[in-house]
């Protein structure tokens, strides 16, 4: 999450460099050593007065009285070595060399107005980055309406979306390289903060050929002699316990077959015949051909999800994203 790179190539730079060059530097050939000791006050001042070409307008428009404004003009004018205007006591005109400065002036202020613009949205949580980490399931959950729902409110924010297991994300966001983060647990590790997400509960998935397929639910005593394909435990250990407390709850003992570390491969596991499986609900909205989904009969347990966060981040961005997900969360910690 590096910062900003620095302006380069951009009309008008060699003034903001200006501003804040040295007056020691004076003296300097160049556009940079030219401007070195000028104000902005001085630029703007300049600005409006070749719009007006009247001092007391553009007095007026500045909010100053004449004094403060023809001495501004007569600092920048020592300060560059040229006459911008010709003025007597019946009118202002811009020389050549004040019609180019003006072309360059109002490029400076129109940057300077922007980098205001772009500091304040920064920090109303309106415009940057972000980067969030969600596990494959969670793509069938609330997390894209989250990230939509976000992006409606904050277009300006640029969103980074990496896919990474459970614990990966745990590890990234200890380390600061995530904002925020979508993962299968049901608690997190000192120093993040979570809300667990909107519940999801636990289906059986079957091949569609399946004995039991065709049923309006699944007991899970029925399922004892079949063989199971099973959520890795080192890459999410909270979905891997989750289903077999659901098991020991049962008084079975499931016979692993296989093992692996997405939601939808576990799925397209079954659809193959290579087992059965115990999955999220919303891994139905995947659309894998070959499957069915049958409720557990006498169960509904929910799966585990949390939004997660470092508790240290501060980035205005964060805040609006946990606001725009509010209406997705639970309410308990």
């Amino acid at each position: 999450m590096a910062g900003q790179s620095p302006l380069r190539g951009v009309p008008g730079t060699s003034l903001l460099r200006g501003l804040s060059a040295s007056s020691a530097n004076r003296n300097v050939n160049g556009p940079a050593g030219i401007m070195s000791g000028m104000k902005l006050h001085q630029l703007r001042y300049f600005a409006v007065l070749a719009e007006e070409l009247h001092f007391g307008r553009a007095a007026e428009r500045l909010a100053i009285t004449q004094p403060p404004l023809s001495s501004g003009i007569k600092a920048l004018e020592e300060e560059l070595g040229v006459r911008l205007f010709e003025r007597t006591s019946k009118y202002v005109a811009l020389t050549p060399a004040g019609h180019a400065y003006l072309a360059e002036v109002r490029m400076v202020l129109d940057h300077v107005a922007r980098a205001g613009e772009t500091a304040r949205a920064v920090a109303a949580g309106l415009q940057g980055r972000l980067d969030i980490g969600f596990t494959g399931s969670m793509v069938y959950r609330d997390m894209p309406r989250i990230v939509r729902a976000f992006g409606e409110r904050a277009p300006g924010i640029d969103v980074q979306l990496r896919e990474l297991s459970s614990s990966e994300q745990i590890d990234a966001l200890l380390h600061r390289q995530l904002h925020a983060g979508f993962i299968n647990t049901a608690a997190v590790p000192p120093g993040l903060l979570c809300r667990p997400l909107a519940a999801d509960h636990f289906v059986c998935c079957l091949p569609q050929g399946h004995a039991l397929a065709h049923g309006a639910s699944v007991a899970l005593p029925a399922l004892e002699q079949e063989s199971f394909v099973m959520f890795a435990r080192d890459v999410a250990p909270a979905n891997h316990d989750n289903v077999i407390a659901l098991f020991q709850r049962a008084g079975i003992h499931p016979r692993t077959r296989h093992a692996a570390r997405q939601w939808l491969t576990v799925v397209s596991l079954v659809a193959l015949g290579m087992g059965v499986a115990l999955v999220p609900a919303s891994l139905a909205q995947a659309g894998v051909q070959g499957v069915c989904f049958l409720p557990i009969a006498g169960l509904h347990h929910p799966t585990v999800g949390v939004l997660a966060w470092h508790e240290g981040t501060d980035a205005p961005a964060l805040r609006v994203f946990l606001e725009s997900a509010e209406p997705f969360l639970q309410s308990g910690p």
